[in-house]
Formats: structure tokens, sequence, C-alpha cells
């Protein structure tokens, strides 16, 4: 199962979502997730992970993974070539390295890494960002160009974020 997550901050609260499904090519989701936190920590410029991680393990906690499942966040999960990581990384090694996570990020990282690969989808110009610790991003790559939906954003991405604003 592939475990897609997204958190939508309010002035009190955290809205965290995942929605979970089978493949990379699903249009639809097998089941959604949802859980509203207080939220523990202000926004602190370059520790993101901070204020999203609690929320994710939190949620995750309603989720019982299995051997083979894949974890996508929206960010980072390398940052630099220094070994820095994102949100992505944090939970990779929360989870204690037992699954592949994968951070799918709509903005840019200034810093170089060897590991960022950038994907055009459908007509647009501007890239997704794509890093991933346990799995090889090369080999994910391909799939994340094929997932459902013709424009930049993956259909189920876009839904994800969506649901998180409600």
């Amino acid at each position: 199962m592939i475990y897609a997550f997204d958190t939508y901050y309010y002035e009190d609260y955290a809205n965290t979502v995942c929605i979970a499904f089978e493949d990379w090519a699903s249009e639809k989701e097998v089941e959604v997730f949802t859980e509203q936190t207080t939220i523990t920590s202000e926004y602190e410029s370059g520790a993101f992970y901070k204020r999203e991680l609690p929320c994710i393990l939190s949620l995750l906690n309603k989720i019982v993974l299995k051997e083979g499942d894949i974890i996508i966040v929206d960010g980072y999960v390398s940052l630099d070539n220094n070994g820095k990581i994102g949100l992505g990384g944090y939970l990779y090694h929360a989870l204690e390295q037992k699954y592949p996570v994968i951070g799918i990020a709509k903005n840019g990282f200034a810093t170089p890494d060897s590991q960022r690969r950038n994907i055009i989808r459908g007509e647009s110009k501007i890239p997704l960002f794509l890093t991933a610790k346990g799995i090889d991003v090369d080999e994910i790559l391909p799939e994340i160009e094929q997932m459902h939906g013709a424009f930049r954003i993956p259909t189920l991405l876009k839904k994800l974020d969506q649901l998180s604003r409600m």
C-alpha cells in the first residue's frame, strides 16, 4: 500500500490527512485517514519537520503498516549533498528505516542534492521535486511520472491537498 500524507495548519490546530492507495497508477484511494491535532510548535524556517512530524506520527498510530508499504510526504526527504535531511528524512528515521519514504515537493530548494530529481508532468513547465530514502530515487521516478492525472500534480496528491484544507 502507498500512504500519502499532508498537513494544513489553521490558527490553533493542524489537520493531517493520509490517502492510502494500492499502486502508482491508482485513480482512487482505498482509504482516507484524518486527524486534527493541537499545534505543538510554531513554524521555524529551516526546521519545518518540527511542526509536521508529530502530526504525521500521530496519524500513523491509526494505520497498521506492513512490509512493502511506502510513505509519501509533501516536502523533501533529503536537502543537500552533505546529509541534511528534511521532513521525510526525519520520518524515515522515526520509523526505524523500515519503510521507504518519498518526498514530492512543489517548491524548489536552493542547495544542490545529487539525489533530487525534477519531474515534469502533463504540459506543465514547472517541475515537482522528488527525493527518497529506503528506495532508489531513480527507480521511483518513472512511477511518479506515471501517477494518474494529466496535470503537474497527480490526481490523488491534489485530492490529498484539498482534503487537508477542509
